[in-house]
């Protein structure tokens, strides 16, 4: 066999070794990101929020549902989920079983695409154009209704075009959501203007697109969480993401970032994949808890923790 040879078969076999990891792997490769974030009112006590998106879940993801379930281990004062839930038209039962005990807590939701239409087979490098961002076909229609009544019935609040005041572990905390800006179902004028004085000031969205996040930092919101890039879910090691899916710069498709001199913004890589596309390399799937402490003096000064993703040891590596 000639050098080229050689390389061609060496070439397709790391190819493959790749694609059979991140499919076969890292994708239930389940992943607490931690980060700790100076956006409450000076003389606030820390919160601990929760911020789950992107499950995308299917009715037989048994490892998913019981590794989402004991995050309420880490006791958290306020979980946010950001949409994105459902995957299968008979899949609330396994996000109610996933979120089981979270739903105890308080909490706060909005919807994404895939909350309202079931993902489509399609060509997953499509994902890698930027048309794939401007074009899109839906598929059937999800129970999204269920979902909500399963969540309100639990306590949690439904964000979506409303600016609700409430209290978490004693503060108060001042939220406010929007409709999935992916399907340009959002509308910022249903919660504009500015926030009022509390602990912590909470926009809510699906989709991190500039044009729904500038009115949030302008109105002066606090923390801006949203899920929806999947982290790039395909990252390539020293480059980052390949793309976000939405106008968001490849830098903030996961993690904590500044947006604006006095919002910060936490972008989840969620916890699943379209089921048309299961794979993911250098992205595993995420939770993020995020420890809110008050503002420094000097607002310009960045997050007091370094950011950090652990396993969170359950639920094992098997559907």
């Amino acid at each position: 066999m000639n050098t080229f040879g050689r390389t061609l078969l060496a070439t397709t076999a790391l190819g493959t070794a790749a694609l059979a990891y991140a499919a076969g792997v890292e994708r239930r490769h389940w992943t607490l990101r931690q980060a700790t974030v100076p956006v409450l009112a000076p003389g606030s006590a820390p919160l601990r929020v929760l911020h789950v998106s992107d499950l995308h879940m299917l009715p037989g993801q048994k490892s998913k549902q019981r590794w989402v379930a004991a995050l309420d281990e880490l006791e958290p004062d306020l979980v946010v989920n950001t949409g994105d839930n459902l995957a299968h038209k008979q899949a609330v039962p396994a996000v109610v079983r996933a979120l089981g005990p979270l739903l105890d807590r308080p909490g706060v939701f909005v919807f994404g695409s895939n909350d309202y239409y079931a993902p489509r087979p399609k060509n997953p490098a499509r994902y890698l154009l930027p048309s794939a961002k401007t074009k899109r076909i839906h598929g059937i229609p999800l129970p999204w209704r269920d979902l909500r009544a399963a969540m309100v019935e639990r306590g949690w609040l439904d964000l979506t075009h409303v600016r609700r005041a409430f209290t978490v572990a004693g503060q108060e905390v001042f939220a406010a959501g929007l409709d999935d800006p992916h399907l340009k179902r959002d509308r910022y004028e249903d919660i504009a203007g500015p926030v009022p004085s509390a602990a912590l000031r909470l926009g809510v969205t699906h989709s991190p697109e500039p044009r729904v996040l500038d009115p949030f930092a302008a109105d002066g919101y606090d923390l801006v969480l949203a899920g929806h890039t999947h982290g790039g879910q395909l990252r390539v090691p020293g480059y980052g993401a390949l793309v976000t899916n939405c106008d968001l710069d490849r830098s903030r498709a996961r993690g904590v970032s500044r947006w604006g001199s006095h919002t910060w913004l936490n972008v989840s890589a969620g916890l699943g994949t379209s089921p048309y596309a299961p794979v993911r390399f250098a992205c595993p799937p995420e939770a993020s808890l995020l420890t809110l402490v008050p503002r420094p003096v000097d607002a310009g000064q960045g997050a007091s923790d370094a950011e950090r993703g652990t396993r969170f040891g359950v639920g094992g590596n098997v559907r």
